[in-house]
């Protein structure tokens, strides 16, 4: 930042001139000045700013000096500037002052950066090390506020004037502040010299202390900013983040133990500190408002949570007993309006706002490529609005690209703002939480609910077609949709939103996903019905996903009155012969097949394929669908060959009308492998499962999850024909793949555990078996839940295999008992 100051004029201040020729700056406006003993003053109006002989008031009209006769001798030690008191409770931050000395000793002659956003704590921190130069008996210690440069020029032309600078003049500040930071370099006075939040690197390239190795001094700074300026000239920079989590609760029980109010912390103090995303500046405005309403931990965490409550009532100014200076939300987004000038222009605001809706942990780059994000900075690029008059149009905005996009991201990053790290594949854009809800209080009503319907939209983009591909992707995403509705309320359940929500659904649809799908699709139907309707497709679809994952955990009965709900609604709505109708009723069968309900299922089987018959030539999906859950229902009936007949018309249709290579035909053959061993056909089997897989690895590529989940069924169908050389060389390549790629306690690697495990015990190896099994089923229980299908499931092939194991020890010991020794 360049600083300009008014001409100079020659004369007294009524113009007259001055003896021995003294330049003062005169501004056009007459400004009063009374000083008292030296210092400096600074503003606008510096009326009663300085005091006395030998000091210095200036602003940006005009500079003044106080002559003197000889200057006093200087009294040392100095100490210039206030420094802030210490927070009550203040934590020592062992670990991170560990890494700031160690910093400082191994680059010695470098000024050190203390870098983060609002509220961690920088300025206590310094303020630590400023107090403690000041016990060590520095000559001289000063403190500096550096948001503006003028306050810094100001501090050192002060300290010029105390310390006796040579080529100190009062005439300029600029040529003060130098001769200061000349006195710095050549002096063998110790002396300390912090800038407390400097907000503009460029303004402060020629004003940092220089500090040479070995020598006597140390400067230090402080910002938000992310800003490689700032690591210039040798400056090293230390990023300071929240409070660990021992860190949030000792501040928390020394705080109240210090006001006598020990009874206020109770078990939902680490909850609490948690909520607060351990953040020193929230954690002091919280602790304020328990001790002053005498509110326990659980009470403040409850009050906390519920949205309705802005931070300004939680975490209220007069809770500012540390001294902050300013309300939490107003700290936490002071450099906004800074961004949003920042290239590329007008695109922070909206960008945080976006960010804000969304999981604070973090979401992937790829959301800020798609075209619905784009699309809503376009529509709020500054100027968009601005330029808009009643009498006429706004000029249209240039469309943002992904490059000014990903830019705007690094300009949040670079103002403490986010944090954006292109390294991080999955969590690359991450918010402070504190920060989103003060976005979300005082930002994101200006955007309504464009900003949400992008952010959804976005999400829907960004979600591969199988979360198979990128099961942990799948998991943020997910992660991102929940806080996604929980921060946008109902206006999620726009029509333009709502996909996402099924989407969502849709990808926790699984064998292994059951029981989140359960607690997820619960939630889902009754916001549903509480936004859309009790039949919204919606929440019918909702309703099906419920009743699928009720299954998958055995909770037959649970589903079944889902299913008869679904299948209530569309008989009225849409008639007995309708193809959805007949979907329904395929699925309520398959629910009664699966709880033994026999007698309930034979007529309702019975009446939905003589509608499937009497719709024929049909195209409609919903018919192709309501046929295979019937070929399933044949099967589970003991009628395999009916549903090998089935399946292989529905095959040949597929193939007729889909294509060989069609997802769909290469499912139904997957199938019809299946519906071909259970009618005791293990060759057809490997046959039709050999056509899978060599699709699979062709399209997909041999590591592919869909491969390798139809490898493991080959190997299974092998076992089934008695081809177990095959069936075991091919699980372990699966056993060694899935180790690797998902992991020792992944649901695959463990199912393919479970899988190997069943082909050493049909080959008589039950010793092996059941030990392989008790690891599984140990992982299971703990990663899955002991209640799963498939942790119970292994429960009892483990301990069938056991009984076998001993029975099997048991007939060896007989047998040796038995036997008569060789003579």
């Amino acid at each position: 930042m360049t600083l300009r100051w008014p001409r100079r004029r020659r004369g007294t201040a009524d113009g007259t001139g001055v003896p021995g020729g003294e330049e003062h700056f005169l501004s056009a406006a007459s400004v009063r000045v009374r000083a008292g003993d030296g210092g400096v003053g600074a503003g606008r109006d510096v009326s009663n700013n300085a005091f006395g002989p030998g000091s210095q008031v200036f602003d940006q009209r005009q500079y003044h000096l106080h002559p003197s006769g000889e200057s006093p001798p200087v009294r040392w030690p100095l100490r210039i500037g206030r420094i802030p008191a210490l927070a009550s409770a203040f934590q020592p931050r062992a670990a991170l002052r560990e890494r700031i000395d160690a910093t400082v000793s191994s680059e010695s002659a470098a000024a050190l950066v203390l870098s983060g956003g609002g509220g961690v704590g920088k300025s206590q921190l310094a303020a630590f090390y400023a107090a403690e130069a000041v016990r060590g008996g520095t000559d001289l210690v000063l403190w500096a506020p550096a948001s503006d440069v003028h306050q810094v020029i100001a501090a050192y032309a002060h300290a010029a004037a105390l310390v006796g600078a040579p080529g100190l003049r009062g005439v300029r500040p600029e040529e003060d502040a130098e001769a200061f930071l000349s006195w710095l370099v050549t002096t063998s006075r110790t002396w300390f010299i912090v800038l407390d939040d400097v907000t503009d690197p460029a303004g402060m390239e020629e004003w940092w202390p220089e500090s040479r190795a070995g020598g006597v001094g140390r400067p230090l700074a402080t910002t938000r900013l992310n800003d490689a300026r700032l690591t210039g000239a040798g400056r090293r920079r230390v990023d300071v983040d929240v409070y660990t989590r021992e860190e949030a609760r000792d501040y928390l029980s020394g705080r109240l133990h210090g006001d006598g109010c020990d009874h206020l912390l109770d078990e939902a103090a680490d909850g609490l500190a948690q909520e607060l995303g351990c953040l020193p500046l929230a954690l002091g405005h919280a602790a304020a408002y328990l001790i002053n309403q005498g509110t326990p931990c659980a009470v403040y965490l409850d009050r906390f949570r519920d949205s309705g409550r802005r931070l300004d009532q939680l975490l209220p100014p007069e809770g500012d007993t540390e001294g902050y200076g300013r309300r939490v939300a107003t700290g936490l987004l002071l450099s906004l309006d800074a961004a949003q000038c920042s290239e590329p222009q007008g695109l922070a605001e909206p960008a945080l706002a976006l960010v804000a809706l969304l999981d604070p942990a973090g979401h992937p780059h790829a959301l800020w490529d798609t075209e619905a994000v784009l699309s809503y900075l376009t529509h709020f690029r500054e100027g968009a609005y601005v330029k808009r008059r009643w009498w006429r149009r706004a000029t249209p905005p240039v469309p943002v690209t992904a490059e000014e996009a990903h830019a705007v991201l690094r300009t949040l990053h670079r103002y403490g703002l986010i944090t954006s790290d292109p390294r991080d594949e999955l969590r690359a854009v991450r918010c402070h939480a504190l920060t989103g809800r003060a976005v979300r209080e005082t930002v994101v009503e200006e955007y309504g609910i464009s900003v949400s319907i992008s952010a959804a939209r976005g999400l829907l983009a960004a979600w591969p077609d199988s979360d198979d591909v990128s099961p942990d992707l799948g998991v943020v995403l997910r992660a991102n949709t929940g806080a996604l509705a929980r921060h946008a309320g109902a206006d999620l359940w726009h029509p333009l939103s709502l996909p996402v929500l099924n989407r969502a659904g849709r990808s926790l649809a699984g064998y292994h996903h059951a029981t989140e799908s359960i607690a997820y699709n619960e939630w889902l139907i009754e916001q549903n019905e509480r936004h859309l309707d009790a039949n919204h497709d919606s929440t019918r679809l909702a309703r099906d996903r419920l009743a699928f994952s009720y299954r998958e955990m055995s909770r037959h009965q649970d589903a079944i009155p889902l299913m008869e709900r679904n299948l209530s609604y569309a008989e009225r709505e849409l008639g007995w012969r309708h193809p959805e109708t007949l979907a329904a009723a395929g699925f309520l069968a398959f629910s009664y097949r699966m709880s033994r309900l026999h007698e309930e299922a034979d007529p309702l089987e019975e009446r939905v394929l003589a509608g499937i018959e009497g719709l024929s030539g049909t195209s409609h999906p919903s018919i192709r669908l309501a046929r295979v859950v019937m070929a399933n229902c044949l099967n589970l009936a003991g009628r395999p060959e009916e549903s090998v007949a089935m399946g292989e018309e529905l095959l040949a249709e597929s193939e007729r009308t889909l294509g060989e290579d069609d997802s769909e035909t290469v499912l139904m053959r997957a199938i019809l492998a299946r519906y071909y061993g259970s009618a005791e056909r293990p060759d057809d089997a490997v046959a039709m499962q050999q056509q899978v897989v060599a699709f699979h690895q062709r399209t997909d590529g041999p590591e592919h999850p869909a491969s390798v989940k139809a490898v493991a069924r080959l190997a299974y169908w092998y076992m089934r024909a008695g081809r177990t050389d095959e069936a075991l060389s091919l699980q372990e390549e699966i056993l060694a793949s899935r180790g690797v790629t998902f992991g020792p306690e992944h649901p695959f690697t463990l199912e393919a555990r479970f899988a190997y495990a069943q082909s050493l015990g049909q080959l008589g190896r039950m010793g092996d078996a059941a030990a392989l099994l008790a690891d599984v089923l140990a992982v299971q229980e703990r990663v899955l839940g002991p209640e799963h299908l498939q942790t119970m499931n292994t429960r009892l092939v483990a301990h069938d295999f056991r009984l076998k194991a001993a029975d099997a020890l048991g007939q060896d010991l007989t047998n040796e008992l038995t036997t008569p020794p060789d003579d």
